[in-house]
């Protein structure tokens, strides 16, 4: 568990040890409001933020004693992490059900020339919205993953919908533009 020991203790025992269980407990209880809050804006539903703040608890808890400077702090910090690892694992789900993924695909009468490119620009679109600003990222996948309204993202994450929309344009345009590149010039004699 990585956990800030109240200021005061220096040395390390039994007592440190569950003096130092109470301290993340009491923190943890008092940030917990902030963490959710962060979460469900992101994730767009409180009852999946709940249970991803209480995810969170669990695997600290589960983990020995290290030292942080400001806990509080640090553990706002995992929630808003938690929370876009949340919307990535939920976007390869939806990928494989949907059978974006090319390992998941039936290529079974498909030429290897086009499933190797299928793969090729689902790896620039990825790579394209890795790029984004994470706003920007945000945004379209809580749209295109999750299904959310212009509206309601707009109300999640406390913007003007015209500022949303703005934003999945701007998501668009970069998922197109990775597709019109021209791949890589080949170097003659070397093999690609």
């Amino acid at each position: 568990m990585i956990i800030s020991t109240p200021p005061d203790s220096e040395d390390s025992s039994p007592a440190d040890a569950v003096c130092g269980r109470a301290y993340f407990l009491q923190v943890f209880l008092s940030q917990r409001s902030q963490m959710e809050a962060l979460v469900s804006r992101r994730v767009g539903c409180r009852a999946t933020a709940a249970d991803l703040v209480q995810d969170l608890f669990l695997r600290f808890w589960r983990r020995p004693l290290v030292q942080v400077e400001e806990l509080s702090t640090y553990l706002l910090r995992c929630a808003g992490n938690i929370a876009i690892d949340h919307l990535r694992s939920e976007g390869a789900r939806v990928r494989s059900r949907e059978g974006w993924l090319p390992e998941q695909q039936d290529n079974h009468g498909a030429e290897p020339q086009a499933a190797l490119e299928a793969g090729n620009d689902l790896r620039h679109v990825e790579a394209a919205l890795r790029s984004l600003p994470e706003r920007t990222r945000q945004i379209f996948l809580l749209n295109r993953i999750h299904g959310r309204k212009y509206a309601q993202i707009a109300k999640a994450m406390g913007l003007s919908q015209s500022a949303v929309e703005k934003h999945m344009m701007r998501a668009l345009e970069a998922c197109k533009a990775s597709l019109r590149e021209p791949p890589p010039p080949r170097t003659p004699g070397k093999a690609p």
